[in-house]
Parts: C-alpha cells; structure tokens; sequence
C-alpha cells in the first residue's frame, strides 16, 4: 500500500492519481494520555490498520492528488537518524570540494569511522511544504536520499533481522546550510528535512538495494543514482543505528546521497523521484 498523510487531518490510500479517503479507520488506534509514547502511533499499529484501510477505501472519498495538500506520512517521529557520505563518490566530491568539507576532517571521513548523526524532527515537512532558506547569505544544497521508516522497535539489531524492523520506504531530502558548526546543526534548520510523497510498505519493496533515483531542479538533472551504490545498505545501518540507541516505531533513516549535490536559491523547484516509490516537488522560498 501506499499510504499518506494529506489536508492536515486525513489519511489516505494512493491509487493512481487519486488518494482515498480512509481516516475513518483511526477509530481502531487506542487512546492515549499523558505521558505521550515515544513512538508514532499509526505506524504502530499498522499491521491492525492495514485491512482497515483497504476496507475504508471502499467507500472512501477520492480526490486528485494534485488537489489535496501532502504532508509527511509519518506524524510523529521520535528520531530523524541520518548517514552521512554513504556514497564513495559523494566522499569523493566532499574531498574535492572545501564549501562542502570546510577544512573539517570530520566531514570527509568514511562512515563507518563517522558514524550516524540526528537531525531535530522540528525540521520535517511533507512535500507540499516549501524549504525556506534561513540564512540567504549562505549556501544550501539540495540532498536527496531513501528514507526508511521503522516500523518495529529495534535494539541491537543484526542486519540479517534488520528488514523485518521496516513499516516502509519513502523519498527523503535532507537539506544543508554549508558552514563549519556540526552537520546536525546545520541539518536540523527549520524545514531542511522533506519526506514524502508518501509511505509505501515494506512488502511493495522486499529489496531496497535496487532503486533508482533523480532529483532535478528547475529541470535540470543535479543527482542520478541506484541504492546498489550505498556503502552500507539498509540493514547495515540498521544495525549501526541500534547498536547506539533504540529504534522507536516511527523512527526515520535517511541513508545517504551521492555525488552532485548542489546549492539551492530562492524560487527553485526540486523534483525527487525513486522508483517504486513516486514522485514530488518542493519549492524553495
């Protein structure tokens, strides 16, 4: 299924050009009171509202996609975890390049000696939210990643059980100001992380190691890549991630861009596509 999150309130099923109506089958998720869990609800109890929602879909109002407004699917992530340089010629052009590595060795070493790094989840938005640049007197470049949303709690995970801890794949963009403070600092800028279009569940994607992706801006083709080239796959981060800390359901994974990232201006339009998953656009403001 692809599932998503749309008008503030609703949630809904994508078919086609068209998203179904099937809030209604929120009714099943329980309660909750202070203090709130960590994790996101929908996200779960998934696996119980999953026949719901195909039953709601029967019945369900559609609408066109392009008439509704996207927001992220996942509501309430606890975590944003992020991969940085997890493609060899995305460390290679960071090499290259001082307005991306800043003099900091930090920023240019291979990942498994980096690490992973958190970005704020005040700085997620859907697709139809624009990325608002807040230091226009500095560069920002555009990121494009698979993301991955938990969908089992995950602790010490080996990666050969990692896929059975993933709800499902969505198009993520993790946006950068350039600069010398911690990357997630200057990843965690209001608006700077995107997912979306939608979630599509992990049965719709058994293998997340063969997709394509491009993102474009204006047009114009900046990244073009498969996830065959990450350095470490799904499961590897998986496991790296919940070596350090527990993943929470709902939690998200951004796991790396490769080469061409690029600076984004006021008016530009981002284009993000990956296979099996869809398609959005982003402003920039």
């Amino acid at each position: 299924m692809k599932i998503c999150r749309f008008n503030k309130t609703r949630v809904g099923l994508v078919e086609g050009d068209e998203v179904v109506d099937v809030t209604a089958a929120l009714d099943l998720l329980p309660e909750v009171r202070y203090p709130l869990p960590r994790h996101d609800p929908m996200i779960a109890h998934l696996d119980r509202l999953l026949p719901a929602f195909a039953e709601a879909s029967r019945s369900g109002k559609r609408r066109k996609i392009a008439e509704v407004s996207l927001e992220s699917p996942v509501a309430n992530p606890g975590k944003l975890v992020a991969a940085p340089v997890n493609y060899v010629k995305h460390l290679e052009e960071a090499r290259e390049q001082k307005e991306l590595h800043q003099n900091n060795a930090a920023q240019i070493r291979v990942i498994q000696e980096t690490g992973l790094f958190l970005k704020a989840t005040s700085s997620l938005i859907g697709p139809c939210d624009p990325v608002t640049l807040r230091f226009p007197d500095r560069r920002s470049d555009h990121e494009i990643e698979l993301a991955v949303i938990i969908g089992r709690r995950a602790d010490r995970v080996a990666a050969k059980d990692a896929l059975e801890h993933v709800a499902g794949y969505a198009i993520g963009l993790d946006m950068t100001v350039r600069g010398a403070e911690e990357r997630s600092m200057r990843k965690s800028v209001d608006t700077y992380s995107v997912l979306g279009p939608w979630l599509v569940t992990a049965d719709e994607i058994p293998d997340p190691s063969q997709l394509d992706f491009e993102l474009k801006v204006d047009g114009a083709t900046r990244q073009k890549a498969n996830t065959r080239d990450l350095v470490l796959g799904v499961p590897e981060l998986i496991e790296m991630a919940s070596r350090f800390y527990t993943l929470e359901v709902g939690d998200v994974i951004f796991t790396g861009t490769p080469e061409g990232v690029g600076q984004v201006l006021p008016g530009n339009r981002m284009h993000a596509w990956i296979d099996r998953i869809g398609a959005m656009d982003i402003q920039i403001n």
